[in-house]
């Protein structure tokens, strides 16, 4: 099916990938927030904020802790949400957490997670998604580089670039176990990936994607004049990224399992209307379509 509304981010309609300007503004902060001037001009520029320090030893054991047994009762279950290694039957992604009572007030009610990303957008939020990410020593796969806006905007429905994410590392993330990885400034582009998407792509794409995916070419012209960093930090540090920033992660070959949680923030002024793809929008664990400002 072909997508016929006016599209500024339209993506996976040739067999060509190709590299265009953005079209939104990459901050709208107010300065009625917990970041200084200097912060949002930072994260405007380069498309992310690190915070050393977000959360307490005491409040990530906790968390850890919740993480661990849901992903326990997880392991010998096929459920929407829980997704597995590719060819494997680890578990690599439990989706919908903040439905879960223990992450819950975090993702909710948290002033040092949303309070920032109110004031990056100048909006009241509403959670799109959220999940926990496992890297388990020796066998974590890696997640291959991609924006997220591209694939929201092509299979949930959502419009424009502004939605942010926060990566909160819930074990020490370090060069060896697979780290986050950001290209810098790269949220300033907008790749549109090539081929078509697939109907229920959403099944494989979450175990590898191979569409919404830059092509090689594509990603040395984001690092031509950048450097690739590293979301390396201590339990309790978190990174917080705007919705086009180009990331991924390598897997993890060390003995150092590696479990992050992340939490989407969208604008309740962006909410979601029929994907720009044509297809059929994906499961709600993935794409949250009821706004509950948070």
């Amino acid at each position: 099916m072909t997508e016929t509304r006016d599209d500024v981010y339209r993506s996976r309609v040739s067999e060509k990938c190709e590299i265009a300007e953005r079209q939104d503004p990459t901050a709208r902060a107010s300065t009625d927030g917990p970041l200084d001037g200097s912060e949002i001009e930072s994260f405007a520029t380069d498309g992310f904020l690190v915070k050393e320090q977000l959360l307490g030893a005491s409040e990530v054991r906790s968390l850890v802790k919740e993480a661990e047994r849901i992903r326990r009762n997880a392991r010998d279950v096929e459920a929407a949400g829980v997704v597995k290694e590719p060819g494997g039957e680890t578990v690599r992604s439990i989706f919908r957490v903040h439905r879960n009572e223990v992450f819950k007030t975090l993702a909710c009610q948290e002033p040092r997670v949303v309070d920032p990303i109110r004031q990056l957008l100048d909006s009241d939020v509403y959670i799109h998604q959220s999940r926990v990410n496992f890297k388990p020593a020796f066998d974590g796969k890696e997640f291959y580089w991609h924006s997220d806006f591209e694939t929201w905007h092509v299979e949930d429905g959502m419009p424009r670039m502004r939605a942010i994410s926060v990566a909160i590392n819930l074990t020490e993330s370090n060069e060896f176990n697979g780290p986050l990885m950001v290209i810098p400034r790269s949220h300033l582009k907008y790749v549109r990936c090539a081929g078509a998407t697939p109907e229920d792509h959403y099944k494989d794409s979450l175990r590898k994607q191979e569409y919404g995916v830059p092509s090689r070419d594509a990603l040395e012209e984001l690092t031509r004049e950048e450097r690739i960093r590293a979301a390396k930090g201590p339990p309790g540090s978190a990174l917080f990224f705007e919705c086009n920033v180009m990331h991924g992660s390598a897997g993890n070959l060390s003995p150092f399992p590696r479990i992050g949680l992340f939490i989407v923030y969208n604008s309740v002024e962006n909410r979601l209307v029929e994907p720009f793809g044509g297809i059929r929008p994906r499961p709600v664990f993935l794409a949250e379509r009821e706004v509950m400002p948070v």
